[in-house]
């Protein structure tokens, strides 16, 4: 089975062959311009390793793995306008380079292109591709929206937020490993098994991310440490911490979270003073490890030849021990 970095470098090359309209060119340009600005294209690499594993041709799959990096980015896209970004990948975001009526519909237009190359699998898995992939779709736009209503909601549960990143992050990479297994048409539990490989290795990955945006190394991470702190992002260490915290602790973080002028450095440092004091850290990595041993469980019992599994263990291992 060929490693990850193969199929990476293959989906940035494909990205880059993908025919859109020249005309109109505020509609198309975005759209190119977003799918130039790169990324890991960790989701579409995996549609093609799944479909390795599964014994199938990986080249039946790039179409619909081309697809899933579509509608990831359009995600991105729609994000950036709905979260007021400058920023991706250190370039102006569509929204403040055009317009955000020109991003909107030019997001639109990603995600219409995304379901036409979805469709361009193979006769025999093209329906039961879609209605995964579309579902998938609805998905992510649910755990979006309770993103958005969590921002300002003042009694936010752990396990609300875990269906939050289950449905926002995980459904997309679980969508990814189980639309490469039905194109190649392995049996029921396997799609199944590599379903809930993705998901629970999704949930890990943005619970990683929340440790990460804090503890992290920022020259590796990418952006400034804490940046959740400061934007008062319900993520599980904040979550946790109000479970946990004494009445005058609580008082400290509503004070943080309240303020509208500060020093952003000081802030950070506050409220991680409050997370060391209380063992969050350690928790949200118990809780990281809980949802990776299930995501490693079941790759266990996939019925497939063990040493492709060995790649997809790897990847699993290399996703949790990030640095950024």
């Amino acid at each position: 089975m060929r490693t990850l970095s193969f199929y990476q470098e293959l989906i940035e090359k494909k990205i880059r062959e993908i025919l859109f309209r020249k005309e109109p060119a505020d509609l198309y340009d975005p759209v190119r311009y977003m799918l130039a600005l790169g990324g890991k294209r960790i989701r579409p690499a995996l549609v093609l390793m799944s479909c390795e594993l599964f014994d199938g041709d990986y080249e039946d799959a790039v179409s619909a793995a081309l697809g899933i990096e579509v509608f990831h980015n359009f995600t991105l896209l729609h994000d950036d306008i709905m979260d007021k970004a400058p920023l991706r990948r250190s370039k102006p975001t569509v929204h403040t380079k055009w317009s955000n009526d020109v991003a909107i519909l030019s997001g639109d237009a990603m995600f219409v292109k995304s379901c036409q190359l979805m469709m361009q699998v193979n006769k025999q898995a093209v329906a039961s591709v879609m209605e995964h992939f579309l579902e998938s779709a609805l998905l992510v736009c649910e755990g979006q929206q309770l993103d958005m209503t969590y921002q300002s909601a003042s009694n936010v549960s752990i396990a609300q937020y875990l269906e939050m990143i289950e449905l926002k992050t995980a459904a997309l990479l679980a969508c990814a490993l189980k639309t490469g297994a039905l194109i190649a048409n392995t049996s029921a539990q396997n799609c199944e098994l590599i379903y809930e490989f993705g998901r629970n290795l999704g949930i890990a990955f943005q619970l990683h991310d929340d440790i990460l945006d804090v503890y992290g190394d920022e020259e590796k991470f990418g952006k400034l440490s804490g940046g959740d702190i400061i934007a008062n992002k319900k993520t599980f260490l904040l979550l946790k911490t109000f479970e946990l915290s004494s009445k005058e602790q609580q008082l400290e973080l509503n004070h943080w979270m309240s303020a509208t002028e500060f020093d952003g450095n000081e802030k950070v440092a506050a409220v991680k003073s409050i997370f060391h004091s209380l063992g969050v850290k350690e928790r949200a990595e118990e809780e990281m490890e809980n949802f990776y041993k299930k995501a490693l469980k079941a790759l266990e019992e996939i019925k497939a030849d063990g040493q492709k599994k060995n790649e997809l263990y790897r990847f699993a291992e290399e996703l949790m021990l990030r640095t950024y």
